[in-house]
């Protein structure tokens, strides 16, 4: 990670089993090699970046589903905004509760295994969504959400470090934030594709919907909650047809990285390695935010002193929201080549803080599109976060991994604090909590840039254990 030569947030690739008997002094992601070590890539494998980058799109598209279902299941099931947040927090939660084992697979069967291994179980949880709209029950929506985050989450602790070592560690970060704006194409397409699919709600007001005799209600429940069934039924069997094609594709070995870990490294906690415990408390805050907006966007943009839209045309504009992300990716992508990773990282998330306290202070079509440009400054957020933690660990990688995507759970906290909030304040001044979260991933750009600018500061490992 070097400031030299490059200008790159970068730090030299290190294979961490070339240091056996080491006492380690404290937490840390650099460690100076004693020994030399395997090679990694000299380029990048690019019929293997595009294969995995598809998953990215494909996670994209299912996950932003979620802020289509939350007005709409809102309506059905009659929630307020702290019980229909409950669909974020079922599914961001799951990450925290099964990145560790995914983690623990993916040293156990590998990347590609993994992935086909993450890509059947989402699609298990799709085809639920048929079961969850026939009776209708939010709890069993819940459980299929639950089910399609175990795979994403597979998919997440598999996908992301594997783009980040297919390639020269110089580029990774640059790699990883290209794979990620498709990743935003994904959410970029699905708020359309699922406005006109499944936002075809009658209007029906809350005081109707609580008139309604039990056996009214019942059908009208079953009414609405079908226009679920038709999206899911194909989001299950396209994942379950590209699990078929990842398995028969031939994804290569990474040298140094995807391998065992060696019996020195076994017993070493992940959780001793300061960047990547502070990497997953930026994970955390940054999907928290990412999503806390996403998840209450439409319902915002309907607000009269906001645009007054309806559901279903709001809908539309969650896609310049998802597609800001998409383009900052690509423009990331290309900036990083050249600029240091923590530094646009910081300035991208001082500016998104900035946007975001600009539309809780303003109204009409002020607070409409600062709220909206917020997307465009997320975009370099969570690779660039990814890639910064996990950098020269080598081996360690998947347990680094793991820790990280197990951060995505702010995704699951962030987004029912704000709609906790948004029942006693309001939307417009709930925002102040994703604000605060932008607050903290500026810290975290500074505290990996001062490391990479002060070689003094980085910690070295204790002299061997007789």
């Amino acid at each position: 990670m070097s400031g030299h030569g490059n200008r790159n947030s970068r730090v030299p690739s290190v294979g961490l089993a070339s240091l056996p008997n080491i006492a380690y002094i404290d937490a840390m992601a650099v460690i100076t090699p004693r020994t030399t070590t395997t090679a990694g890539p000299t380029s990048t494998n690019q019929s293997a970046l595009a294969m995995v980058t598809t998953l990215f799109f494909m996670w994209g598209f299912v996950t932003v589903l979620n802020d289509i279902l939350i007005p709409h299941l809102k309506a059905i099931f009659d929630l307020n905004y702290a019980e229909v947040m409950l669909i974020q927090f079922a599914f961001f939660s799951s990450y925290f509760v099964f990145s560790f084992p995914a983690g623990k697979l993916v040293d156990w069967i590998g990347y590609k295994r993994a992935m086909v291994a993450g890509l059947c179980t989402m699609g298990s949880g799709a085809l639920l969504f048929i079961a969850g709209a026939s009776v209708p029950s939010f709890p069993l929506f819940l459980t299929a959400l639950i089910i399609v985050a175990a795979g994403m989450t597979v998919l997440q602790v598999s996908a992301n470090p594997y783009v980040t070592v297919l390639g020269p560690p110089e580029t990774a970060s640059s790699r990883l934030n290209l794979a990620q704006a498709f990743n935003s194409l994904g959410t970029t397409v699905g708020p359309w594709f699922g406005k006109i699919l499944i936002l075809t709600t009658t209007a029906v007001t809350v005081a109707e919907i609580r008139a309604m005799p039990p056996e009214e209600l019942h059908a009208y429940r079953l009414q609405e909650a079908a226009s679920v069934k038709l999206p899911y039924l194909g989001i299950g069997l396209v994942l379950f047809a590209f699990a078929i094609a990842m398995a028969l594709f031939k994804l290569p070995k990474i040298a140094g990285v995807e391998s065992k870990l060696p019996p020195e490294l076994a017993g070493i906690s992940i959780w001793r390695y300061r960047r990547v415990v502070l990497g997953a408390m930026g994970i955390f805050t940054y999907v928290g935010a990412e999503v806390a907006i996403g998840s209450v966007l439409v319902n915002y943009l309907a607000l009269p002193e906001i645009a007054g839209m309806p559901l279903k045309t709001a809908g539309g504009y969650l896609s310049y929201y998802w597609g800001g992300l998409m383009v900052g990716r690509f423009i990331g992508s290309a900036l990083l080549q050249k600029i240091r990773t923590a530094t646009l990282l910081g300035i991208c998330a001082a500016v998104a803080s900035t946007l975001v306290v600009i539309s809780m202070l303003t109204s009409g079509h002020v607070a409409m599109w600062s709220i909206i440009a917020v997307g465009l400054f997320n975009s370099i957020g969570f690779p660039s976060i990814f890639a910064l933690g996990i950098e020269g660990l080598g081996p360690m990688t998947g347990k680094a991994s793991g820790l990280l995507i197990a951060g995505i759970v702010g995704g699951a906290i962030i987004p029912e604090l704000t709609g906790l909030l948004a029942d006693h304040i309001g939307i417009h001044h709930a925002f102040f909590l994703p604000a605060i979260c932008y607050v903290y991933i500026v810290y975290f750009a500074i505290f990996c840039r001062r490391i990479t600018a002060s070689p003094q500061d980085v910690l070295i490992p204790a002299e061997p254990v007789p």
